[in-house]
């Protein structure tokens, strides 16, 4: 199967490479191409095929549905792997919102309480929580957006201090991001999946707070069956899922969090994340994801993108 590594378009200025995204800044616009490129724990680690092209396709179907909550960077999508947005100046914080006590990263809630922490990013928890269980209400536990190496845990406090942000802009990305969350809950549990946590992006664009990035996907969430949850939870098992902690938990088994050389990826192992990211996407948009294994997907996106000469 073809994957798209990284795209260069003649003509246009510097390319900027992100973990997963290739993006050029024309004017006023970005063009945004998603690649297959695959990153956990910050790290990138591979090519998953078509992983691009489900991040770009359920962004844009996301956008679409949550665009009366908050304006989004979307101007166009002319090509599957390819969004063409408004070139906002990036928040440097990820606002992480978490339904239920999970994870396997170093920002993750889990760790902390396991250790006996119970006041974990300025918010306390109570006692008797165990892995994988339906948190109380929704909490936002924010991080930084670093630009290399690992993000890191934020509070609101914290975020204040440093002045990252204005408290009227920060209060109102709280308030839309739990308000992106319970739509986002709402229409994944229409399609038989739960919404576990997510995170969100935002930007300032011409003066108003915009949502960017990406939103509700298989690289920025969690997704678990419904179906199945409340079983595999009795019997503490890890819940099924649609998402990357598959992948993230193959690493852990295999000795790697983020430090180091990190093991590569079995091929049998790419094509099982391929097949889930279709999969989410199918169920949560109702298409079908149109893919062709033989086609030259960089020789399309280019082909797309002379729009833009």
């Amino acid at each position: 199967m073809r994957v798209i590594k990284t795209i260069n378009l003649k003509g246009l200025d510097k390319k900027y490479s992100g973990k997963t995204r290739d993006f050029y800044i024309v004017d006023s616009k970005r063009i945004l191409i998603s690649t297959d490129r695959i990153s956990a724990f910050d790290r990138k680690l591979g090519y998953i095929p078509y992983k691009g092209q489900v991040l770009s396709q359920l962004s844009s179907f996301w956008f679409e549905k949550t665009k009366d909550i908050i304006e989004n960077h979307v101007i166009s999508v002319p090509d599957p792997n390819v969004m063409i947005v408004k070139n906002a100046k990036l928040i440097p914080i990820e606002m992480v919102v978490r339904g239920y006590i999970t994870g396997v990263t170093g920002t993750s809630i889990l760790g902390s309480y396991e250790k006996g922490e119970r006041v974990i990013y300025g918010i306390k928890f109570p006692e008797g929580l165990r892995k994988n269980q339906k948190l109380p209400k929704p909490i936002i536990t924010p991080t930084t957006k670093a630009k290399k190496g690992h993000d890191k845990r934020l509070t609101k406090k914290e975020i204040l201090q440093k002045k990252l942000v204005s408290k009227k802009v920060y209060e109102q990305m709280e308030k839309v991001s739990l308000k992106l969350f319970k739509r986002g809950t709402k229409i994944c549990d229409k399609a038989g999946i739960i919404l576990v946590d997510t995170k969100y992006e935002f930007g300032i664009y011409k003066g108003n707070l915009i949502l960017i990035d990406e939103i509700h996907t298989p690289d920025s969430s969690r997704f678990w069956i419904k179906k199945t949850y409340k079983q595999r939870f009795s019997q503490r098992l890890e819940p099924e899922n649609f998402d990357k902690e598959f992948l993230r938990i193959w690493y852990k088994e295999h000795g790697y969090a983020g430090n180091g050389i990190p093991p590569r990826i079995p091929d049998s192992l790419v094509k099982q994340v391929s097949k889930r990211y279709i999969s989410v996407f199918e169920k949560i948009t109702g298409q079908k994801l149109i893919t062709n294994s033989k086609a030259d997907i960089v020789k399309r996106v280019k082909k797309n993108l002379k729009i833009l000469k």
